[in-house]
């Protein structure tokens, strides 16, 4: 359930319903608005009678809330998200092309590729200091050498920086270093890790499982919310099909159901979808062109030697081209 509360509401009626709520051993989350405030009702037992907060002093309106996902759910919150994150907004219009390597490999790899993304208009920076690998003799990452590389890369070039933390023991070491913290598809059902990522005061980027529906990945996305954690970033990355030349199949018709049921922004991954360079610029175009709110692109300057995911990164100026290409797309949506 949802309780608007009037736009003259004082802050002793909002608390006041708060505790309402909580006499009835339920959790009350407020939720601050354009011109009023909504208080979401969580963690209920059974079905609540709205007439029981309706007449409260300062109660506009008692909404039921139809879907499972109660934070997650335009329901609850018909406005879009916007999450600031340093000079970036995700969710305003524009999309966000975020890019880097896989992997952080070294500092001058980093400094190298960041160099490329900022010239050609990149906004953020992406690159894994711990590395999930299907394979234990793969390459794992440089751990916390990594997370200190990529702060260097946001302090040289301006751009904020996203990096995957893999469970709970380095949590609040990637925590310190990154501006987004990065759940991958591995992890999106770890209610532990997800639980945690709600108790951070950091952006969360949550990316969709591989054999995941729309609704696991909202309640896994709700998951965080519920802990307090409001600054979450879906990611659609491509789900596991039974199709053998790409990697994953990307699903661009999870966009307008994600934005039609959420208020969350949501951005696309075309490079671990496709596994392939020459499918991931037509993806990312794609993604662009359903109006996502922003990209996540492989870059490396040299992928022929890059220890991880080097066969779908984007050589330096496909990605300038990329670039330039996003933003024409964009010129005709506004346009039309």
């Amino acid at each position: 359930m949802l309780i608007v509360m009037r736009q003259d509401a004082s802050q002793k009626q909002v608390e006041d319903v708060i505790k309402a709520v909580e006499a009835r051993d339920c959790k009350a989350r407020p939720i601050p608005g354009g011109d009023r405030v909504s208080i979401a009702i969580l963690f209920n037992k059974q079905a609540l009678d709205e007439t029981w907060f309706q007449e409260l002093p300062g109660v506009k309106q008692a909404i039921p809330v139809t879907r499972p996902y109660k934070l997650v759910s335009r329901e609850t919150r018909p406005e879009g998200t916007r999450i600031q994150v340093g000079n970036v907004t995700i969710g305003n219009g524009r999309m966000v092309i975020i890019a880097g390597p896989c992997a952080v490999e070294s500092e001058i790899q980093a400094m190298t590729i960041a160099k490329s993304v900022k010239e050609a208009g990149g906004d953020m920076f992406r690159g894994g200091a711990f590395k999930p690998r299907t394979s234990p003799y793969s390459f794992q990452g440089l751990g916390e050498e990594g997370l200190k590389i990529l702060a260097k890369v946001r302090e040289e070039f301006d751009l904020p920086v996203v990096t995957e933390v893999m469970d709970l023991a380095c949590f609040d070491m990637v925590e310190e270093y990154a501006d987004v913290i990065q759940i991958g598809t591995r992890n999106m059902q770890n209610f532990s890790l997800l639980r945690r990522a709600g108790q951070a005061e950091k952006p969360v980027f949550l990316k969709r499982g591989m054999s995941a529906t729309v609704d696991e990945w909202l309640m896994a996305a709700e998951y965080i919310m519920a802990e307090g954690n409001s600054n979450v970033i879906l990611c659609e990355r491509g789900v596991r099909t039974f199709v053998r030349h790409s990697r994953n199949t990307l699903d661009l018709s999870a966009v307008p159901v994600v934005q039609r049921e959420s208020h969350l922004p949501i951005i696309v991954d075309p490079s671990h979808a496709a596994g392939f360079r020459d499918q991931v610029i037509p993806l990312a175009r794609s993604a662009a062109a359903v109006s996502a709110n922003g990209i996540m692109i492989e870059v490396h300057n040299e992928p022929e030697k890059a220890m991880s995911d080097g066969v779908q990164s984007l050589y330096p100026e496909q990605f300038e081209l990329l670039c330039r290409q996003i933003r024409a797309i964009e010129k005709i949506l506004k346009d039309y």
